[in-house]
């Protein structure tokens, strides 16, 4: 069964965290939109040009099963700043959807819009301090109820094989895994 996934993508997003995600639902049998809120080409964090499949206007009538929202800098501050957008998120996660966030999207984008309120979650280590009193989980993987979050590019295909076991099994993810010729004795959760 297909599942539908959303990647928003802007100026600036990180490239790993973003291709990981959609490369590895896709091998899952997901159908991944990559959705920018500028143009169709961006620049990711690292000068590596890709290119969304629509705009995120175009995204923002439809239903999706999942919202993945990749990190780096300035892109999680492009997708915060994005109205449309938050306002699809915040309805999406009204209505219960599973949506996830990797490195500084969990602080700069769910945190900023208080989306993150009394769940447990983690980001990049090196923006824990803008947090303040709140607390971030130590995990390179955090699952609480239908948020799931990730540390960073480093954790971004663990993070991705998280979301594909979410989405479908466990079965799934050991297929997916197996056909990326990635030892499943390096999948902690497995």
């Amino acid at each position: 069964m297909s599942r539908n996934v959303l990647v928003p993508i802007a100026d600036g997003s990180e490239e790993l965290e973003s291709i990981a995600v959609v490369d590895i639902l896709r091998r899952a049998g997901a159908t991944v939109t990559i959705a920018s809120v500028g143009s169709l080409q961006i620049t990711g964090s690292k000068g590596i040009a890709i290119g969304a499949d629509r705009l995120i206007g175009e995204c923002l009538n439809e239903t999706f099963d999942l919202i993945v929202l990749p990190g780096g800098m300035p892109g999680a501050g492009h997708l915060r700043d994005c109205e449309p957008l938050i306002d699809y998120i915040r309805r999406h996660d009204n209505k219960d959807r599973l949506l996830a966030a990797i490195c500084a999207a969990p602080v700069v984008i769910l945190h900023h819009h208080n989306l993150l309120k009394g769940r447990s979650f983690t980001c990049h280590p090196l923006l824990t301090q803008l947090l303040g009193s709140t607390k971030t989980a130590d995990s390179p993987v955090v699952v609480d109820g239908k948020l799931v979050t990730s540390r960073g590019a480093g954790t971004a295909v663990q993070f991705s094989l998280k979301l594909v076991e979410i989405l479908y099994d466990k079965q799934k993810v050991r297929d997916v895994a197996t056909g990326m010729a990635l030892p499943l004795s390096q999948m902690m959760y497995l």
